[in-house]
């Protein structure tokens, strides 16, 4: 049976029906796995980061639509098919982090939430002072 309320035990089934724990070192090799997928998602996340704020933006001219402008202006380089690869990567590693929570473990909770406070603190935790300016041009 689901539990639809937070619980502490060893015995947990995440994602899968195959991912079941029934001994203590099943239990906390589950939580360690759970723990590195949070680290990961935040180090991906800051390299998505890093690569969209380093990308060229030339922006939409007057006359152009937006939808045009970002569907068929600029190239489909490899690159940018590989940031949407990854991108989608990174948004079913946050999804399947979500859906391990619902198992209700206050274990799973615990490790996804330290993961992803340790993943914010290695890869992203300096980014405080950084300003980002989206349009430099004074046009007015």
């Amino acid at each position: 049976m689901m539990h639809m309320t937070f619980y502490w035990g060893r015995r947990v089934t995440i994602l899968f029906d195959s991912w079941k724990t029934d001994s203590w070192l099943s239990y906390f090799l589950s939580l360690l796995a759970c723990f590195l997928f949070s680290v990961f998602y935040q180090y991906m996340e800051d390299r998505l980061r890093l690569k969209l704020l380093a990308a060229p933006s030339a922006g939409p001219s007057l006359g152009t639509p937006l939808l045009f402008s970002k569907m068929g202006g600029r190239s489909w380089s490899p690159s940018r098919f590989a940031g949407g690869i990854l991108f989608g990567v990174n948004a079913a590693i946050g999804y399947l982090l979500m859906l391990a929570i619902m198992s209700f473990n206050a274990g799973v909770f615990i490790a996804v939430v330290v993961g992803l406070g340790v993943g914010y603190l290695v890869f992203r935790g300096g980014d405080e002072g950084v300003v980002v300016v989206d349009n430099p041009c004074a046009c007015a």
